[in-house]
């Protein structure tokens, strides 16, 4: 971020209240003219982009509003079509005129998910330059378990002011209008309103940023410079080979009809695997199984986590589990991706959201890429369909043990930091430690075990967890974690520390978080916490995703 852009907000006060006073919307060229000169001059503005899509790779470009300073601000629209719409300014001479001040890294811009606006103007040829704000990110950054932190929340929430919402002008469900169908009068309201509201929650937001140098420091060096890098992620999309998943859905067809007639023969009955009542009949009442937990409704549960544990006594469970994951694969991959490949890229385009998960974590959506399944042969054969171009290679790279490395740092074991200050592959280190052994005498499965039990521990993993994750009795499995903390036992403290914080705080400090986790309703929650306080480490992530944004 440009180093004026920390004192932009000096030189431009908060309005008491918003009004619509001030609001214009522009119909000539000469007003956008001498709009264009007060952009230029203000030390920070706020735009926004008005379309006819939540999809940023398909969407139309309606109009386009801006927020010089609180109260002041200007609708244009580009492209209204409905019955006796005014005349407009073209789109094209709009876009001409405003290149260049987008274009332009010296004037800084504020927004609310810039991302999205960064697409759109990719649409027609503009690369937005000067990105020095983004609400959405100041606001996740300040408290990122807020929960949400669109503009109309934020609002509410910073300035006490409800904004006009989407609904309100374009109404709801099949009947509802794209923007483009918004009488002026009442889309220029909203979207002068979008941009001055963004203005006003930037400059009540980022004084607080200012106060705390560990978030403010990802703010500016992590989360911005990320926001252009993901755009081009997004917009480049992924290459997949329909053929390959249309094979695969076909195979995983087959295996849900035997799964399905395995599970019947097993049950003594036919009955729908999908039921959730059918399965509780068969299992809880027609096998006897004992419920291991309830719904919140009061009947037993045959949940995942459920259905996981029954499944090292029973065989019924097992083969549901079995079936439910296949079928979700299918669903969600092999059947729905090939539908999801853009007509004009012929690619499948992701988003990615940054502000999103109260962890730090980026999250997918339509589709989400985040979660194919690896461990598994199903899932490895749906990651064969993603493919490079010709002449290109996929590239795939990951921190090196990150978390353990985290660990490490926080606790100051001094097992695990010679370990790492001295090269070792950790997870042979620490079943050497564990089970005895010299290094070069450690087997594969040693390694293996060792390797669930350092991420296993650090998130909070009983031995019962342990134990159904290796396949052996709980009792060895204590035993193993006995001799990790007898190993690094300033692990153990520093986890016992963290505990002991949690209860009697009720909550813990994230590392360089402006916000803390509250309400820590268990001991292995007072784990999950530090272990997932890292957001995304270092800029050297971003350098990751510019190779995947700057093939082809």
């Amino acid at each position: 971020m440009p180093a004026a852009a920390a004192e932009a907000e000096e030189e431009v006060e908060a309005a008491t209240a918003l009004s619509a006073e001030h609001y214009v919307t522009i119909l000539d060229e000469a007003t956008l003219l001498t709009w264009i000169d007060k952009l230029k001059q203000a030390p920070l503005f706020a735009f926004d982009t008005e379309t006819d899509s939540l999809d940023n790779i398909s969407a139309n470009m309606v109009g386009l509003s801006f927020a010089v300073e609180p109260g002041v601000a200007a609708y244009v629209p580009v492209a209204h079509d409905y019955l006796d719409a005014p005349d407009q300014i073209p789109r094209e001479r709009v876009l001409t005129l405003l290149k260049p001040l987008l274009e332009d890294e010296k004037v800084l811009k504020v927004g609310q998910n810039l991302k999205y606006d960064r697409g759109i103007l990719a649409n027609y040829d503009i690369e937005l330059r000067g990105i020095a704000f983004d609400t959405m990110l100041e606001s996740y950054i300040l408290d990122s378990v807020a929960g949400r932190h669109d503009m109309d929340s934020l609002s509410d929430r910073w300035l006490k002011h409800k904004t006009i919402t989407f609904e309100e002008i374009a109404g709801k469900g099949k009947n509802q209008l794209t923007f483009n169908q918004i009488a002026l009068e009442e889309a220029g309201r909203y979207a002068a309103e979008d941009a001055d509201v963004t203005l006003q929650l930037h400059l009540k937001m980022w004084p607080k940023l200012q106060q705390h140098e560990g978030p403010l420091n990802i703010f500016q060096h992590i989360e911005m410079p990320l926001v252009p890098v993901l755009s081009r992620v997004e917009r480049n999309g992924v290459k997949i080979d329909p053929a390959v998943l249309h094979a695969h859905s076909q195979e995983i067809a087959q295996r849900l009809v035997e799964l399905e007639q395995r599970a019947h023969e097993i049950a003594g009955e036919a009955f729908n695997l999908s039921s959730t009542k059918q399965l509780q009949t068969i299992l809880f009442e027609k096998q006897g199984i004992k419920p291991l937990k309830k719904t919140p409704g009061g009947a037993p549960s045959t949940s995942e986590e459920v259905l996981e544990e029954l499944a090292l006594d029973y065989p019924l469970p097992k083969v549901i589990l079995e079936y439910r994951g296949l079928a979700k694969l299918k669903s969600t991959y092999t059947d729905k991706l090939p539908l999801m490949i853009n007509p004009k890229t012929g690619r499948v385009h992701t988003s990615y959201h940054q502000a999103v998960t109260a962890t730090g974590r980026l999250s997918s959506t339509d589709p989400n890429l985040q979660n194919i399944p690896v461990r598994n042969e199903e899932g490895r054969r749906i990651r064969q369909a993603f493919i490079a171009p010709e002449d290109y290679v996929i590239v795939s790279a990951d921190y090196s043990q990150i978390e353990l490395r985290i660990m490490a740092h926080l606790s100051r074991d001094k097992g695990l930091l010679t370990a790492f200050a001295e090269g070792k592959d950790i997870h042979r280190a620490t079943a050497a430690e564990v089970f005895g052994l010299p290094l070069d005498s450690v087997s594969s499965e040693q390694r293996r075990s060792a390797k669930a039990i350092n991420f296993g521990l650090i998130y909070g993993m009983s031995a019962f967890g342990l134990a159904r994750q290796l396949n052996i009795p709980r009792k060895e499995a204590q035993k193993y974690m006995d001799l990790y903390f007898e190993r690094y036992p300033g692990v153990l403290e520093y986890m016992e520390r963290t505990r002991a914080q949690a209860k009697e705080q009720g909550m813990l400090k994230r590392w360089m978080a402006v916000d803390s986790i509250c309400r820590i309703s268990s001991p292995a929650m007072a784990l999950v916490v530090p272990a997932r306080s890292v957001r995304r480490l270092t800029p050297r992530c971003r350098g990751r995703l510019r190779i995947l944004s700057s093939g082809r």
